[in-house]
């Protein structure tokens, strides 16, 4: 398989004049911001800066695969020039990932400028943590405001199994190095896979607790060529109830900006997310579109349209026809998603490493 991006089945063109038809009460909005067909404002983007990883977890790529060249990946200046438009359509988060991010050359050319941008006022990262030993300092120093960290386990062996290559000691020095150098609030990621790591849960959670952390479980999505998922599916409910025999969790009306729903236990800074694209699907409040490393824009993570801003970058075309090709994007930002139907027969063939974790 070829870590590469299929191309869309729906690009749509001829969107010159598109406005979006939306909801009475989306008046609410200020002038200008970016605002889909159902009255939903954008003001949160995913923006994936390489499809490469040092790892190769089994649920968001294959084993052997064949990178992008480099003249199909945005360059550093276009993802800059990507990032100042959306912002001036009042995106104020953006989350930088990959692949995973810091493997890119000159990485943080592009993250220092991003926290310099006015106007954004969350700059954040998702990492596999294996390069923050070296980059935690300059990250926080280059304005980075929170970090994600993928963890699936606290086993060494397990964790060699789930990302094929992967040194779980480094990802433990990262989250180390991450709190030495004065990130708060960084956050663990798990995959919730029966048979895989499901029996870890609880101890995922209490090194969260120990080490200052908040954590997310997340519903395993159907994405890219890899079939019966319907086999090692948990949901979140059964997750949470699981934790509930050793921990006190009481629901929270805290909100990340992003899809997690989260909880508390009583004494604890540690706030425990679960992220339900299956079970408590969260289209309805979508805030956010996705960005690929060569230029895709995706409305939705669970869908095939999407609008080829490559193109118009490297047309010559100003700001002015960019901003525009992104407003045009709301036109096929759906409602929603249904992963629930797709979990042995995905229909989104892409791997979550094309689209950005």
């Amino acid at each position: 398989m070829h870590n590469e991006t299929l191309s869309p089945e729906s690009t749509p063109d001829g969107q010159s004049g598109f406005r979006p038809q939306i909801s009475a009460d989306a008046s609410r909005h200020a002038e200008g911001t970016l605002v889909d067909k159902y009255g939903r404002r954008i003001t949160y983007v995913r923006l994936s800066i390489t499809d490469r990883c040092d790892f190769r977890c089994t649920y968001c790529m294959a084993e052997e695969m064949s990178f992008l060249p480099r003249d199909q990946v945005l360059s550093l200046e276009e993802c800059l020039r990507v990032a100042r438009v959306f912002v001036s359509l009042g995106v104020n988060k953006l989350r930088i990932t990959g692949g995973e991010p810091l493997v890119r050359r000159d990485a943080m050319w592009l993250i220092e400028r991003l926290g310099a941008l006015p106007g954004l006022d969350n700059l954040v990262l998702t990492t596999n943590g294996s390069q923050l030993d070296r980059y935690a300092r300059p990250l926080r120093e280059a304005g980075v405001r929170r970090i994600n960290i993928s963890l699936d386990t606290l086993k060494a062996d397990r964790f060699k199994a789930i990302t094929r290559i992967g040194d779980l000691g480094k990802v433990l020095r990262g989250i180390d190095a991450a709190r030495a150098a004065g990130f708060s609030r960084t956050k663990l990621n798990a995959v919730m896979m029966r048979g895989i790591n499901d029996d870890e849960f609880t101890d995922l959670v209490q090194f969260a607790v120990d080490n200052e952390l908040d954590i997310s479980f997340i519903e395993e999505m159907p994405l890219g060529e890899i079939h019966g998922r319907s086999t090692t599916y948990i949901s979140s409910e059964e997750t949470r109830e699981q934790l509930a025999g050793r921990f006190e969790l009481l629901p929270s009306t805290e909100s990340s900006g992003g899809p997690a729903r989260y909880w508390r236990i009583p004494g604890s800074a540690s706030r425990i997310g679960f992220i339900s694209p299956h079970s408590h699907n969260f289209c309805d409040s979508c805030n956010r579109v996705r960005i690929t490393a060569r230029g895709e824009l995706y409305p939705c993570l669970g869908q095939n349209d999407a609008v080829n801003l490559m193109q118009v970058l490297r047309s010559g075309a100003d700001d002015a026809a960019l901003r525009q090709a992104v407003v045009d994007s709301m036109g096929i930002k759906p409602w929603g998603h249904d992963f629930t139907q797709q979990m042995d027969a995905p229909q989104v063939v892409r791997f979550m490493s094309m689209t950005g974790g």
